[in-house]
């Protein structure tokens, strides 16, 4: 059977009679391809992409239609048959790109995206042809995004060419059009859409804040904000421009807009400051004089055909645009932002600079969540602030949840106000969880009518990003977390939870029966275009796998903190869908064993696995459901939690490792019934392995694990865990000094962009050898490391370091042993993914490990066999060396501050103080050797340097700093028998020589009860003994 020879369609293209005839052609080729995927890979296979290639690189800016009027009639009279055969060109690229992720990669093989990128230029080319570039371009990103291969870095592929100082500028052109014409608005809106698109990772969000896309945005909001009369400037009428802004008018769509810039400012403060203070917005914000007063009437908004009726607001002040949201009660919620002092904190779900390939536009919802309690502004407050929420209550859902989503990024940076937390949860909140029910099939939203594309659906968006946004909100907000649960979020999001493992329909793009086998892709040569690419993932399977992650991510935030939420979410039937969604996909070697064909199966039929961000989502609602004692005795032991983790701990990716680790942390607890069964599969040796990784969030999350390993465990488990771990190991990371190297790159630091000081570069190995870039300085704590957080009675969650108070009966030294189940002091943890945000500087890591480390040591001495244990450790590690190893952690840091701005009155001499985490886990190393044998306290009261350097904390801001120093001075002079009673007598009269008791004397009345009761205990402990 002979092949048919070549069609004639690509002869034509291949070597045109005349132009007439090529665009004829084109057209043909054109209508073949449209809605058939058939003919799309037949004529792929054939090679039409290297004329179509040629065709769009006719195209060559010659000035001569610079400022073409978009407003002309007949947009299409007069086009040559040159632009006409690049506008069909453009289009037919754009029907394949709609094919799916197969196409991507022979799209970029025919180079066809540089010609696109240069058709974007208005000033060259004609407005059609914008138009059709970008829907072209739009189409490409979204096939790309679902595509699984790594085309980030092709040289030919979109986001290599288009994240350049050439095109990013074009960018910034299209955006600030102030044509009011249809075809204007929508190469707008489609701008706005492609930047939402393929801004991935770091470098993107900088050049496109340094290249003016981002000034250009704020631009466009801002002619929103004088469409709706809502600007401050007292000229403005609802339709007069102020300044370079123009109103927007009813073609203009405002969520692309918002989606973009959520994009950009996500994971960057600095960059968020810039778009708040950004020229177009001082325009239409003007700070207003003291003795200004004016009124303006509130005009509906016209950027839509669905616009909401809005009613007259009259202005008491130019600046009060609060007027605008309705009044909030008196009385707020009160709000606890610490964590349970039982469990570590949840840890940032980090960030880096390559954000989730799930998560698309919304990735910061798993990003930009931290584990640190929230900041406000003391400052003014931007009155954006103010008209984005209004605009979220009162929009249609797509542009509230864009205006909801920029509300939350602002929020999580520290850029509202203190009094916002209780707004968003009394008006925002709600309209998300109301948002919650609707039905994708019947959803349907003018704003985003300007994409055609399926992952832009109005509906699927609503359902896959609001729990994302209402995540963002609810993390460390225990006032937004109860509005969510009265709102009825938990019940809601657990349905959808099981929603997404209902069986999905089959799909109707599935590859049909062909009579010729799919060959391969060859990896040797050059790809020239007729190839398909792997199908990748379907819209239906990243739809479901969106689904899982957000909603998952919204469980784990509001559970966060407390146990009656958590209840909740397990009463819901919750927790064996948590437990599925740790099933990982097929390893990428058993897809390459299987070919092609069962790659697209897999996730055209019914998807087995689940996505790596959806596997992490998981492991953050697994992590903080077993926040909950109760929850962890119970329902996550009968669901299996451990067989899915111990699958993620040992595979190969970095991430999943991380994720798992963190949920381990909490299995090990002494109190887990999974923990004998846990250590017995062989995690001991897996996390000690782990905590030697390259990997900083890694290590941090296996050694904070070991410790609560460790904790009330045989000694013979504590000697093993420690030999795998290795002493010399555990001193490095204990002595890893980043503090002082830290302080003195910060004294020869230059400004940064934002306008704070940064060191210069400089980098320095780490416990693993690796070298960390010492980027900015570790902040003094300026608050205390723990405060009293109560629970409503939920007494199987306190497990705080503090001990009750002793009666005379109760006097036993093992009380004076505390072990360390992991503080909420540390606010800057390995989170889930081991992501951080480019501003988080790497040293925070190391300094949590250095923690973690020491209270491994901590856990390691006490408990039954301490003493037995502390003999262990001297002979370990080096007895001098240990004891040399606790003093240098208290020592403060002295270099010299070069630096003008930072040179204190003493030549330039800075003394810095340890951190008050480091020093409360190097004091309760101490209690408990003073809590061990006769003979370690012996040695213990003759290290004069250390207990020197401890003197002068009995005067530490911190209280719990004060407690563990009068636990010292308690257990070195409790009697054990009458054999120890002049040993007690000498080791009180070195205390008496240090000044201890003086300081005892003046802590009887020190502010916190605690420390009271122990400095009176103490006291009389040493009176009694210098008296006998």
């Amino acid at each position: 059977m002979t092949r048919p020879s070549t069609p004639p369609i690509l002869s034509e293209l291949r070597s045109a009679s005349s132009p007439a005839s090529q665009v004829a052609a084109l057209r043909a080729l054109k209508n073949e391809v449209i809605g058939h995927e058939q003919k799309k890979e037949m004529w792929v296979g054939l090679g039409v992409m290297a004329p179509i290639a040629r065709i769009l690189n006719t195209h060559k800016g010659n000035g001569k239609r610079r400022h073409r009027d978009v407003n002309q009639s007949q947009l299409g009279a007069g086009r040559s048959d040159e632009e006409e055969a690049r506008l069909q060109a453009t289009i037919i690229v754009g029907s394949l790109a709609h094919g799916g992720p197969a196409y991507v990669s022979p799209i970029f093989a025919g180079l066809v995206i540089s010609p696109l990128l240069a058709l974007l230029s208005p000033a060259e080319s004609s407005p059609h042809l914008v138009l059709h570039a970008l829907r072209s371009l739009n189409a490409v990103a979204d096939s790309l995004f679902l595509s699984h291969l790594d085309h980030d870095t092709n040289k030919d592929g979109l986001l290599s060419l288009l994240y350049t100082e050439q095109h990013l500028p074009t960018l910034a052109n299209l955006l600030l059009q102030t044509s009011p014409s249809l075809v204007a608005q929508q190469q707008i809106a489609l701008t706005a859409a492609l930047i939402s698109k393929t801004c991935r990772e770091e470098h993107h969000r900088a050049m496109l804040a340094q290249t003016g896309v981002l000034e250009a945005l704020a631009v466009r909001l801002a002619s929103f904000i004088v469409a709706t009369g809502c600007s401050l400037n007292p000229g403005n009428g609802g339709s007069k421009h102020i300044g370079d802004v123009a109103p927007a008018n009813s073609r203009s769509r405002i969520s692309p807009i918002l989606q973009a810039i959520g994009n950009i400012i996500q994971h960057s403060k600095p960059r968020a400051i810039q778009f708040l203070t950004a020229p177009a917005f001082a325009a239409v914000f003007p700070k207003p004089d003291a003795d200004v007063t004016s009124c303006y009437e509130k005009k509906p908004t016209v950027w839509g055909p669905n616009a909401s009726n809005m009613f007259n607001v009259r202005q008491a002040s130019p600046n009060n645009i609060e007027n605008l949201i309705p009044p909030l009660p008196s009385t707020h919620f009160r709000s606890s932002l610490a964590p349970s002092s039982s469990f570590p904190p949840l840890g940032a779900l980090g960030s880096s600079s390559k954000p989730s390939q799930m998560s698309r536009s919304f990735s910061s919802a798993i990003e930009v969540i931290q584990s640190q309690g929230l900041e406000f502004i003391e400052e003014e407050e931007s009155p954006l602030i103010a008209w984005l929420l209004y605009i979220a209550r009162i929009e249609n859902e797509v542009t509230g949840l864009m205006a909801a989503w920029v509300l939350a990024i602002l929020y999580r940076h520290g850029l509202t106000k203190r009094g916002r937390e209780a707004a968003f949860a009394l008006l925002l909140v709600p309209s998300l969880v109301r948002m919650l029910d609707k039905d994708p099939k019947t959803s349907s939203d003018p704003s985003t009518t300007y994409d055609t594309s399926v992952l832009a659906s109005p509906g699927r968006l609503i359902k896959e990003e609001t729990p994302s946004v209402l995540a963002m909100l609810a993390a460390n907000s225990l006032e937004i977390q109860r509005a969510a649960a009265d709102a009825g979020a938990i019940k809601k999001l657990s349905q959808l939870l099981k929603e997404s493992y209902d069986e999905m329909p089959a799909n109707s793009s599935a590859a049909m029966w062909t009579p010729e086998p799919s060959a391969p892709r060859s990896p040797e040569g050059r790809d020239d275009g007729s190839k398909l690419g792997p199908a990748g993932m379907s819209t239906t399977a990243y739809h479901v796998m969106r689904l899982r992650e957000s909603v998952l991510l919204a469980l784990a935030a509001i559970a966060s903190d407390k146990d009656e939420y958590r209840r909740a979410i397990v009463d819901n039937g919750v927790v064996p869908f948590v437990i599925k969604t740790l099933k990982p996909e097929e390893s990428d070697a058993v897809t390459r064993a299987h070919g092609q064909t069962e790659a697209t199966s897999r996730y055209r039929r019914d998807f087995p696995g689940n996505c790596k961000d959806a596997i992490i989502a998981a492991c953050g609602a697994a992590r903080a459901l077993s926040r909950s004692v109760s929850t962890l005795r119970t329902s996550l032991m009968d669901a299996g939690l451990p067989a899915p983790l111990f699958v993620l701990i040992r595979c190969q990716d970095m991430e999943l490792q991380i994720a798992a680790t963190a949920v381990v942390t909490n299995l090990v607890l002494h109190f887990s019934p999974m923990r004998e069964a846990i250590i017995e599969a062989g995690a001991l040796k897996i996390l000690c392995e782990h905590a030697h990784s390259m990997n900083a969030n890694l290590r941090l999350n296996s050694v904070w694990a070991l410790k609560h390993v460790v904790l009330d465990a045989s000694n013979a488990i504590k000697m093993s865990c420690l030999e795998e771990l290795g002493p010399g190991w555990l001193k490095q990371i204990v002595n890893n000094d980043v503090e002082t190297s830290n302080h003195a790159s910060m004294s020869r630091s230059g400004d940064r962009e934002d306008g704070s000081s940064t060191p210069i570069r400089m980098s320095t190995p780490n416990a693993a050898g690796e070298q960390v870039d010492l980027l900015n300085a570790v902040e003094e704590d300026s608050q205390e490391s723990s405060q009293d957080v109560e629970e409503d009675g939920e007494e199987d969650l306190k497990m705080a370091d503090s001990i009750g108070a002793l009666s005379g009966a109760e006097l036993d030294r093992k009380l004076y042993s505390h072990p360390s189940v992991g503080r909420d002091s540390i606010s800057e943890t390995a989170g889930l993914t081991g992501r951080r945000r480019p501003s988080q500087p790497a040293l925070t890591d190391e300094l949590a490990i250095q923690q973690q480390g020491l209270d491994f040591i901590r856990n390691l001495i006490c408990g039954s066999g301490a003493s037995d244990m502390i003999e262990h450790i001297f002979r370990e590690l080096g007895q001098d060396k240990m004891f040399e190893l606790l003093a240098a952690k208290l020592r403060p840091r002295v270099f010299n501050a070069f630096n003008r701005e930072r040179r204190s009155s003493e030549n330039g001499v800075r003394h810095v103080q340890p951190q008050t985490d480091i020093i409360i886990s190097v004091c309760y190393i101490v209690v408990h050797i003073a809590a061990g044998s006769t003979r370690q306290r012996q040695l213990l009261i003759s290290q004069t340097e250390l207990l020197k350097l401890i003197v002068p904390l009995f005067s530490h801001p911190s209280k719990d700093v004060r407690a563990c120093c009068l636990w010292i001075v308690i257990n070195l002079t409790w009697i054990d028998d009458v054999i120890d009673n002049m040993n007690c007598k000498a080791r009180a009269r070195e205390l008496m020589k240090l000044g201890v008791y003086e300081k005892l004397e003046h802590m009887e009345h020190d502010a916190d009860l605690d420390c009271r009761e122990r400095a009176r205990t103490a006291a009389n402990q040493m009176s009694t003994l210098l008296r006998l």
